[in-house]
Parts: C-alpha cells; sequence; structure tokens
C-alpha cells in the first residue's frame, strides 16, 4: 500500500467495530486507526461491558478482563486478518490485543514482525502539535 488512504482507515475502523460486536455482542463508543509503514494499530474506546467494568475494578478482576479478551481475540481473529487483507490489501503477519480494564479500552495491534509500543493518553493531543515521524532524531 503506497499511499495512505482517510477512506482505508474509516474502512478498517468500520471492519474493526463490526468485529467486535460479532466477538463481544456490543459495539466500541469510537475507534482509532492508525497506519505507519508496516504497522496497523487499532484502538477500540469503551469496549468493556458493564459487568467487566465491575470486575476489573480489582487487580484479579482486572487480570480476568484481560485474559478472556486476549483469548477471545486469539480464537476469533482470523476474520478481521482477512478484511484487514481484502482492504488494504496486504496480509497480516502478527496481531495482538491488550485491554485497558481501567478505560475499557481494547487495543489491536498488527504487523509484520516489529516491535510495537503503545502508549494510551488521557486526553487527545492536537493534530497540529505533530512535528515529524521523529526517525532519526535523538533526545
Amino acid at each position: 500500500m503506497a499511499d495512505a488512504d482517510p477512506k482505508v482507515a474509516q474502512q478498517i475502523a468500520r471492519a474493526a467495530s463490526a468485529f467486535e460486536k460479532r466477538r463481544t455482542g456490543h459495539r466500541p463508543q469510537s475507534v482509532t486507526v492508525v497506519l505507519a509503514a508496516d504497522t496497523l494499530v487499532v484502538t477500540l474506546h469503551g469496549t468493556l461491558s458493564e459487568a467487566e467494568k465491575l470486575l476489573a475494578r480489582t487487580p484479579e478482576g482486572a487480570a480476568q478482563v484481560q485474559e478472556f479478551h486476549h483469548r477471545l481475540f486469539e480464537d476469533a481473529a482470523e476474520s478481521l486478518r482477512e478484511e484487514i487483507r481484502r482492504i488494504t490489501g496486504v496480509a497480516v503477519r502478527e496481531a495482538r490485543a491488550a485491554v485497558e480494564p481501567a478505560t475499557g479500552t481494547v487495543v489491536q495491534v498488527f504487523t509484520t514482525g516489529t516491535m510495537v509500543q503503545v502508549f494510551l493518553l488521557t486526553d487527545p493531543v492536537p493534530p497540529d502539535t505533530w512535528s515529524g515521524s521523529g526517525a532519526g532524531e535523538q533526545s
């Protein structure tokens, strides 16, 4: 895929939302899609049920919620991987999901073997504050 097309991101967001609905029975409140080179990160906001939120209030319950969503994703992700391949024209090599029980956010990462670090911020950052890719920059 040479150039990122906003329509591609929208299609992936719709596919991820539909996947979540089929998988858990409810849609996320919102979906964010970021595609950079060979890494696609899909963040589903507001995905946990009220029961899962209550369970996640304790460390043990949070671990159960994380494990449940991890296994559910692993068992069902093939259909979403295929949909991403159809939309982008590129096969998914790896796919992982992580849940942040405190916020009900699920992050799904599809890569081709790249290490991915995901930081969920407390608030959105305005797009005009971004100044580049950071490639070659030193801190």
